[in-house]
């Protein structure tokens, strides 16, 4: 059975409610889920699993990485998950510059340890609508399909 690990950090709810879509049509397609928030995941744990996940918002004009994730993030450079498959999303407002900025910061850091992108970035502004959710399982399929063909 393939397996996935999800991180995630919400602040209004928004990157909660796209992980529990995610997570959900991971489950409809077989895939064994574990959903964390990024203040009680180590990075350690996603060499146990085949695809591994993380979720946040971006955080003001500056595009910061949000306060409870930064060390999660900073961690992750220190494994190498070289074959495994990752996916990255999160929510943003267009308002700001740097769009989702933190979803590429995982993107690199990921890219920078070995992981294979199984799937372009998801990212959604603000909470997610009827398109959002449609890319959102479109998204979780291409995870489940690169892994499969590892």
């Amino acid at each position: 059975m393939t397996t996935a690990m999800i991180v995630y950090a919400s602040l209004t709810g928004n990157t909660e409610e796209c992980t529990t879509i995610i997570e959900e049509a991971l489950e409809n397609l077989g895939v064994d889920v574990e959903t964390v928030d990024c203040m009680q995941a180590e990075p350690e744990d996603f060499l146990d699993v085949d695809i591994c996940l993380v979720g946040t918002y971006t955080y003001g004009n500056d595009a910061n990485l949000p306060d409870e994730i930064v060390d999660f993030y900073e961690e992750l450079a220190e494994i190498d998950l070289t074959g495994k498959v990752f996916g990255t999303y999160g929510s943003g407002d267009t308002f700001y510059d740097k769009f989702c900025q933190s979803v590429d910061d995982f993107t690199e850091r990921f890219k920078e340890i070995g992981a294979i992108e199984g799937a372009e970035s998801v990212k959604v502004d603000l909470d997610p609508g009827e398109e959002d959710i449609e890319n959102l399982n479109s998204f979780a399929k291409k995870l489940v399909e690169k892994a499969a063909d590892l």
